[in-house]
């Protein structure tokens, strides 16, 4: 019996690779002024499809105008900056649909309830009420808070109210989350709960994540690492890779020589 050559045989398609996919989030050459203070200078980093990336910095550093940029409530006149492939500026609203946001300020209506909190959302995304209300009772139960849907959100602590706010971010099933300093305020267990509750989202719904912070202790050694200060980036890569950039051991010494405050680091 003959048949054709090894050679000839088709090959099987192999899987796309992680890298070759879409980045959740691509910031290219940006730089944003406020008079003549620049408080972004030519920043660029990429937030990979399901991972989990730390955009660390001091205060004052630039996260949150990086985040007003991201989101459209400032205008990136330079660079250009793309979620999942669409650019904000040309393309904002199918780039916005992608993006969910926890930002630094609560902006809950402390009047609602939770789940009307999060209904209010589901509309402002096209989502008739019944769809909204499945979905809110969802990401409720994700979060450990369904028993919590019909009570106002003053009557909830901190950090039971930050998870309302990233469960109404995730509302639309977004591909990726900006949270900017979310842990702020909040106690250590509460902290360590919410860390954990968006690493478990990253691992199992593959969405990609951009957790801005100035604790080092939220910092896990399997996590992506982007460290901006000043404005700059200083360091991008894997929890290993910047430690290997800056000769150190351990995190908390790499971000105090990036930033300036020890041994070697930038003026």
């Amino acid at each position: 019996m003959t048949g054709a050559p090894p050679s000839a045989l088709p090959t099987p398609e192999l899987p796309p690779s992680p890298a070759a996919r879409v980045p959740a989030l691509a910031v290219h050459h940006v730089t944003h002024t406020f008079g003549a203070r620049k408080a972004l200078d030519d920043v660029s980093l990429t937030v990979p499809a399901g991972c989990f990336t730390a955009l660390l910095g001091p205060n004052g550093a630039g996260k949150t105008t990086l985040f007003s940029l991201i989101t459209r409530l400032y205008d990136n006149r330079s660079g250009r900056i793309d979620v999942l492939g669409h650019d904000v500026r040309r393309t904002p609203a199918a780039a916005l649909s992608k993006l969910g946001v926890v930002f630094q300020a609560r902006t809950l209506d402390l009047e609602l309830t939770v789940v009307q909190n999060l209904l209010y959302h589901a509309t402002l995304h096209g989502m008739g009420f019944a769809a909204g209300r499945r979905r809110a009772l969802e990401v409720l139960a994700q979060a450990g808070l369904a028993e919590r849907a019909g009570d106002k959100v003053r009557r909830l602590s901190g950090g039971q109210m930050r998870r309302v706010e990233i469960a109404r971010a995730l509302m639309h099933r977004p591909s990726l989350l900006l949270l900017d300093e979310p842990t702020v305020g909040l106690d250590i267990a509460s902290r360590a709960a919410l860390v954990a509750q968006v690493r478990a989202l990253v691992a199992q719904e593959g969405i990609g994540v951009l957790w801005a912070t100035h604790i080092i202790e939220e910092i896990a050694a399997t996590d992506r690492i982007v460290v901006l200060h000043r404005g700059r980036i200083r360091a991008e890569g894997a929890h290993d890779d910047v430690l290997a950039q800056t000769g150190t051991s351990d995190i908390s010494d790499a971000f105090l020589k990036l930033v300036g405050d020890g041994p070697g680091g930038p003026a």
